[in-house]
């Protein structure tokens, strides 16, 4: 193994002090919606928000006097770009950060704040890779890769050891897989501990890097996934070979498993996730047969989510639990009806969130009008009964979604 346990060992005396020991929790809502026994590694209570913050550190900690004044780059879509800027601030180290243009604003303004100089790049991270490296050899600065370097790869690692040590009978551990880093270094230390432990990767489907590099398969990269700080084209030459040894499964996730475990996180466990960091939990959502009664531990990895995007995802979370539901229904246009249908509404115990009332549809009777209305349920079985008054009372009701009918 590139690194060892004994690097692990080291990298915790490193960061000591330095570093929040994030709590360890059960986590029994997460257990109920899943089947499995679930305790959470709330990383998104780091300085940053994010487990970032422990590789970085230990590499920067490593650096020569000249090193330190030279200053360093580093490439990332957020996290590891907050945690590069705030320890080399602290440190007093200059620090350039090339981040994708698709970066969420949050992280790029939480980038700026530690003091770091930042240059938007590329629309991917390995776009930005190719811009950093080139700024590196310019201007001479040393490079702090996010995953493939062994001291980042080893600070990361630290994380399984405070889960052992708080939670020593775990069965799985379930870890978000971007370009590998926090996975190789937490299954390193996780076998050094306890041999039979089952290390399980979760991917997003769109950037399926890992696995087309484990299976020999060629599926295409792509596209904006929720889980951007795992959206990565290139596996670490470092941990591609951990991986391959100590992983047992990559598991892919869709967007809407994604957009589920984020909400779930910030619904049930009443903290905040974002993509990435709620990865390990929708990979359980994915294949909850797969972790169903094991003793699993989730690093929650990340916390940095855009808010805009979090208030998206809580929308469309309550419309495909039928909390809110948006009904298109054709009437005819004359006085009263509109009150009539909110009388109907009314005594159904519905609040209406919206209402869109149009004449010009050529598919509209002329003497008729189109209404679409969005309202607020108690859940499925009165969104069916909902519509079953709709159809009866005449109004043709057509189910739409209700995130699109809000825009």
């Amino acid at each position: 193994m590139t690194v060892t346990a004994a690097d692990i060992d080291a990298a915790r005396r490193t960061i000591a002090g330095q570093i929040l020991r994030t709590p360890m929790l059960p986590a029994p809502k997460l257990s109920a919606l899943t089947g499995a026994d679930i305790y959470v590694k709330y990383e998104n209570l780091q300085v940053t928000n994010s487990f970032k913050e422990r590789g970085a550190l230990n590499k920067l900690a490593s650096l020569t006097a000249k090193e330190c004044r030279g200053g360093v780059i580093a490439m990332s879509a957020g996290n590891h770009a907050q945690a590069v800027a705030y320890h080399a601030a602290r440190l007093g180290i200059p620090a350039t950060i090339v981040m994708p243009v698709t970066t969420p604003t949050v992280k790029v303004d939480a980038t700026q704040a530690h003091g770091a100089h930042v240059v938007l790049e590329g629309e991917t991270v390995a776009e930005a890779q190719v811009k950093a490296e080139s700024l590196a050899r310019e201007r001479g600065l040393t490079w702090v890769h996010p995953y493939d370097d062994v001291r980042v790869i080893a600070g990361q690692g630290t994380i399984a050891q405070e889960m052992f040590e708080d939670v020593p009978d775990l069965d799985m551990l379930v870890i978000p897989i971007g370009g590998g880093g926090l996975i190789a270094g937490n299954a390193v230390a996780a076998r050094a501990i306890n041999p039979s432990i089952e290390v399980v990767g979760a991917e997003a489907a769109m950037y399926p890097s890992f696995w087309n590099a484990l299976t020999g398969e060629q599926r295409p990269f792509g596209g904006p996934t929720l889980a951007e700080g795992i959206a990565v084209k290139n596996v670490g030459k470092l941990t591609l070979p951990i991986v391959r040894e100590l992983v047992s499964e990559i598991v892919l996730l869709d967007e809407e498993s994604v957009e589920r475990a984020v909400n779930a996180y910030l619904t049930l466990q009443k903290t905040m996730a974002e993509g990435a960091g709620a990865a390990g939990l929708a990979a359980m959502l994915v294949k909850p047969e797969r972790f169903r009664g094991r003793k699993v531990g989730l690093i929650l990895c990340g916390g940095n989510i855009d808010p805009r995007i979090l208030s998206t995802i809580m929308v469309r979370e309550l419309e495909r639990e039928c909390r809110i539901a948006s009904f298109r229904l054709t009437i005819p246009d004359r006085p009263g009806v509109l009150g009539q249908i909110a009388t109907v509404l009314g005594d159904l115990g519905v609040n209406i969130l919206e209402v869109d009332h149009r004449r010009r549809f050529l598919d509209v009777p002329a003497k008729g009008a189109r209404l679409d209305v969005t309202i607020e349920t108690r859940g499925r079985a009165h969104c069916d009964e909902i519509f079953t008054v709709l159809k009866r009372e005449g109004y043709d009701p057509v189910r739409i979604q209700a995130a699109a009918a809000m825009e």
